[in-house]
């Protein structure tokens, strides 16, 4: 097997839609593989790592000013505004020649103590920069006697993709799972003590126990927001 017959795969995405029916949040990619070596490619175990991009797209106020928690203020983005890993994953490919396409899932959350999550809810519309890098092991036929057995070969280190994935796709994903809602995770001791403010206060639900607060911080009046909660 000669050098050129190692490096010949090409990585692209056709597309990126949401999964109305899935579980969990998940996005799915539809990955193109072209591979130049002209084997018989019997599977892929491929990995990825998505990486968000933020500095290959434009912003506007209020973009940046949802965005200061994670880059600080604008003056500071030259320095701050820098890829960062959405997530990892993993799918098996089937066996092709010349080229496939195959379906790798992307598990997402609105989770905001994740920082992608943090950073999509931030935006407005448009789309989100991804890389996509790749990795994992090709499995061809070997040259074992007889012409059968296997050969093994790695996904070269340089095989990546780009993507514009639409705002609006994220948010029909979430949509699937949370209609007009989101959830932050809170630690035990804080949501026990929202819990006893909700039913002092003989509020409906969470969404007027959060509101009663919000309104209520200026003035710190409702007996101080009792004590701030405690």
């Amino acid at each position: 097997m000669t050098g050129a017959r190692t490096t010949g795969l090409d990585f692209s995405v056709v597309d990126i839609v949401a999964e109305p029916y899935s579980a969990a949040p998940q996005l799915t990619a539809r990955v193109r593989i072209e591979d130049r070596s002209g084997e018989r490619i019997h599977a892929i175990v491929l990995r990825c790592q998505v990486r968000i991009a933020p500095q290959r797209r434009s912003y506007d106020q209020a973009e940046q000013e949802g965005l200061r928690g994670l880059f600080g203020g604008r003056e500071r983005w030259s320095d701050t505004l820098r890829p960062f890993l959405w997530m990892q994953c993993n799918t098996t490919v089937q066996g092709f020649t010349g080229a496939t396409e195959a379906d790798l899932a992307l598990p997402c959350t609105y989770d905001f103590d994740v920082v992608g999550s943090r950073y999509l809810h931030a935006l407005g519309d448009g789309t989100v920069p991804i890389e996509l890098l790749f990795s994992g092991t090709v499995f061809t036929k070997g040259p074992a006697e007889g012409g059968s057995g296997f050969a093994v070969r790695q996904v070269p280190w340089d095989c990546e993709a780009r993507h514009d994935l639409p705002v609006a796709v994220w948010r029909q994903m979430m949509g699937f799972h949370f209609p007009e809602s989101g959830w932050i995770r809170l630690e035990h001791d804080v949501l026990s003590s929202f819990a006893e403010f909700r039913e002092r206060h003989g509020l409906i639900s969470w969404d007027d126990t959060v509101r009663t607060l919000l309104a209520g911080a200026a003035g710190a009046d409702t007996d101080d927001l009792d004590e701030v909660v405690r």
